[in-house]
């Protein structure tokens, strides 16, 4: 399921013209280092984002949709920060620690 939850972000972001510079999945929440064009509003790519994967993931996976129904798949809000705070090298070694990470299974 973590590889289908990814090729759909990949998907989506793809058909809105964002650029997925790099991701990591863990067992209970997503990191994304998108480059998002000026003329999109974050919000309403976190919601196509997240709505698209939500509908396919429950689509796809009768024991999600089962799990789930009447809950939200996805948490409610979501965090995001520019790059210009630190340098996207420093974002990028920091999403592979934790594909590393959720890779071996380690904790948090």
């Amino acid at each position: 399921m973590r590889e289908r939850v990814r090729e759909i972000i990949r998907q989506s972001c793809d058909e809105i013209g964002v650029h997925n510079v790099r991701g990591a999945l863990a067992r209970d929440h997503v990191h994304m280092f998108l480059s998002i064009p000026p003329k999109l509003a974050l919000s309403q790519v976190m919601q196509r984002i997240k709505g698209r994967a939500s509908r396919r993931i429950q689509m796809e996976f009768p024991e999600v949709r089962k799990r789930y129904w009447g809950r939200r798949f996805w948490a409610r809000g979501y965090f995001s920060t520019t790059s210009g705070n630190v340098t996207d090298d420093i974002i990028l070694q920091y999403l592979e620690l934790h594909s590393k990470r959720d890779a071996t299974g380690a904790s948090r």
